[in-house]
């Protein structure tokens, strides 16, 4: 039996370029599972492009109300916001967030590790991607990359949510990108399982948008693992599903450190 790969997978980076940086040291291989791109803190309502636009009090409310599961609400306020700061209508606002997203990607994939594996998160905007990606940053979504003998597939993007994030996908073209991929050893997602335990974040207090065709795609497939992120503090970050090992690869914007683990 040859050498382990030791892979390192960050998720969630919400706009932590300096800890990107330095993610792959010690990795054979370096995978991102998306959400690159900071528009709201949970955690601290002062980063992000909102906080930037509207103020660090005008991010917490706006998170409060979400947390409430208040989304209308939070849409008036966030409507309020914007003729607040000279921009009433609806056309001229992604102009403004889009030169906001594009400086983060700028920075961002400067210090993204090369090469890296990437895919998409359900923040994150594929269409901008192409003008930021390195030489030796491989994109992959709904395919599947031999690695060393094995088959590594890789999904990308979240499923339709009250959230109303960038890259939320209809679930059963969601469905569709996860049927493509045949049998693969080792299965790289953004979002998780339909499972309770994976999909509760405990610090928001409710359950997040889980994929029931990626449950279903490992019961019967049974690769070795399934790497994710999405959720931020979960009720459980991991759990076996027959011979699969479920891991949840933690919050990279919180934590900064990738997730290590060896496959052989």
């Amino acid at each position: 039996m040859g050498a382990p790969v030791r892979v390192h997978v960050a998720s969630d980076v919400h706009g932590a370029a300096r800890e990107l940086a330095g993610a792959a040291t010690g990795s054979d291989v370096f995978v991102c599972l998306g959400d690159l791109i900071c528009f709201l803190d949970y955690h601290d309502p002062s980063r992000g492009i909102f906080a930037d636009l509207f103020g660090p009090d005008h991010a917490l409310r706006y998170i409060e109300l979400r947390t409430a599961g208040r989304y209308e609400e939070a849409r008036a306020l966030s409507d309020q916001a914007w003729v607040g700061i000279g921009v009433p209508e609806r056309s001229g606002r992604w102009s403004v967030m889009e030169a906001m997203v594009r400086a983060q990607y700028e920075k961002l994939f400067e210090a993204m590790p090369a090469p890296a594996l990437l895919t998409y998160g359900n923040v994150d905007l594929p269409a901008l991607w192409p003008d930021y990606v390195r030489e030796d940053h491989r994109v992959v979504d709904g395919d599947v990359v031999e690695m060393d003998g094995m088959r590594w597939g890789f999904v990308g993007g979240g499923l339709v949510s009250p959230m109303r994030t960038p890259y939320e996908i209809a679930p059963e073209d969601y469905a569709a990108k996860v049927a493509s991929l045949g049998p693969v050893d080792v299965l790289f997602t953004h979002i998780p399982p339909a499972v309770p335990e994976l999909v509760y974040d405990i610090e928001a207090r409710r359950f997040e948008v889980g994929s029931q065709a990626l449950l279903e795609y490992v019961q019967r497939v049974q690769p070795r693992y399934h790497l994710f992120g999405h959720i931020h503090q979960p009720l459980a970050a991991r759990m076996r599903i027959g011979r699969t090992e479920c891991i949840n690869v933690g919050h990279f914007a919180g934590t900064g450190r990738p997730f290590a683990l060896d496959i052989r």
